[in-house]
C-alpha cells in the first residue's frame, strides 16, 4: 500500500537537513527525509578541513562539526523521520516517490518534494584528458574520500587538473600526509576556487599553480607515470612549443561538478541542459508545482553556508505551499 507523507525530502546533507527544520519550524508537522548513505551529513562528513561556518554560525568548523549541529536537531525533531540507507530511484509529476529501503521497495505519495541531491563530480573523459587508462587517476572528491574516511593515500607524487576549490584543498591535504603535490594545472587565466584556498592550500605550501595550461596526455601503462603539460591561448587552444612533462604517480581530476536531477528530469520538470540545474520561477523552484530543489542541486554554491541560507528557504517554501493546497481526503 502505497503511504501519503506531507513533504518528502530527498538528501540528508545539510542542504536537505537545514530544509526539513525550516520547514518544520513553518509548520510542516510531516516530513520524511530519505538519505542514500548510512549517515547524514552528506559530502561534509568527508571534509575535514576548516572554513565552515563562518557566515552561518560565526565560528569556524570543519564539514563534519557544521553537519553535526543540524544533524542533533534533525535527531530531536520526532515530527522527522529519517530513512538512511534509502535510495529513491523513480520520482513522477504526480509526486510519487519508488524508494529502495534496506529489505524493501516502497512507493511514496508525497504533497511536497524538495530535492537536496548534491552533485556528482565531472571525469577526465568530460573534459577530456587524453592518453592511456593507467591507474593513478581519481576524481578530487574520491581521493578525499579516500584520504579522510578511509585512510588511503591515493599515491606519493601528485598533479592536480583544475584549480576547483575541491582540487586546491586536496593539494594541501595530501602534502600535509607527505604527497609531494607537483603542480596544480589550470587552463583559464585564474583560478576557479576561492581565494583564501589558492593563498593557504598552494601559495602558503610552495606548490606551483601553471595558468592558462592544460594536461595534453596522461601516460603510464599500469600506473601513472607522468603527464605532458602545454600553454594554451586565449581561446585555450595549444601554443606552439614543446611543452614539458611532470613525473607523477597520481592525477586528481577537479574540473567542476554536475547538480544531480536525474530524478527531476524523469518527471518531466524542466531542465537547462547547460548547467543541469532545474528551471523555475526563481531559486529553488521547478517547474513542477510543490516540487523544489535546493543546495547543489539547484545550483553550484561555494560555500556551505549560503546552501543552509537558500535550503532554510526552500523549506518555508515548501511549508507556504503546503498551506495553499488541501490535503487528499482519504
Amino acid at each position: 500500500m502505497m503511504k501519503e507523507r506531507e513533504l518528502v525530502i530527498v538528501g540528508g546533507g545539510p542542504a536537505g537537513m537545514a530544509a526539513a527544520l525550516a520547514a518544520r519550524a513553518a509548520g510542516v508537522e510531516d516530513v520524511l527525509l530519505l538519505e542514500r548513505d548510512q549517515h547524514l551529513g552528506g559530502i561534509l562528513n568527508q571534509c575535514i578541513h576548516t572554513g565552515f561556518g563562518l557566515q552561518h554560525f560565526k565560528a569556524e568548523l570543519t564539514g563534519p562539526e557544521y553537519a553535526e549541529r543540524f544533524v542533533g536537531r534533525v535527531r530531536q525533531d520526532k515530527r522527522i523521520e529519517v530513512s538512511l540507507r534509502s535510495f529513491a530511484v523513480r520520482f513522477t509529476k504526480d509526486k510519487v516517490i519508488s524508494c529502495l529501503m534496506p529489505g524493501a521497495f516502497r512507493e511514496v505519495k508525497a504533497r511536497s518534494v524538495i530535492f537536496a541531491t548534491g552533485c556528482r563530480e565531472r571525469t577526465r573523459e568530460m573534459i577530456p584528458l587524453p592518453g592511456s587508462r593507467p591507474a593513478g587517476v581519481y576524481p578530487a572528491g574520491l581521493a578525499q574520500k579516500m584520504i579522510n574516511m578511509e585512510g588511503w593515500l591515493p599515491g606519493r607524487e601528485a598533479v592536480i587538473v583544475g584549480s576547483g576549490d575541491i582540487g586546491l584543498i586536496m593539494a594541501r591535504r595530501m602534502a600535509l600526509e607527505g604527497v609531494k603535490v607537483k603542480a596544480v594545472i589550470e587552463i583559464q587565466k585564474t583560478s576557479r576556487g576561492l581565494v583564501r584556498n589558492v593563498v593557504q592550500c598552494l601559495e602558503d605550501f610552495g606548490i606551483p599553480l601553471y595558468l592558462q595550461h592544460r594536461v595534453a596526455r596522461i601516460h603510464g601503462r599500469d600506473r601513472v607515470n607522468k603527464v605532458d603539460v602545454v600553454k594554451v591561448d586565449e581561446e585555450l587552444k595549444d601554443l606552439p612549443g614543446p611543452g614539458f612533462e611532470i613525473a607523477c604517480d597520481t592525477v586528481l581530476v577537479s574540473v567542476g561538478l554536475i547538480p544531480e536531477n536525474e530524478l527531476l528530469e524523469m518527471a518531466g520538470a524542466e531542465i537547462d541542459r547547460k548547467t543541469n540545474t532545474p528551471v523555475g520561477a526563481g531559486v529553488n523552484f521547478t517547474s513542477i508545482p510543490g516540487v523544489f530543489a535546493c543546495g547543489n542541486a539547484c545550483k553550484v554554491y561555494d560555500l556551505a553556508d549560503w546552501v543552509t541560507r537558500d535550503s532554510e528557504l526552500a523549506g518555508r517554501q515548501a511549508a507556504q505551499y503546503l498551506a495553499k493546497t488541501e490535503p487528499p481526503r482519504l
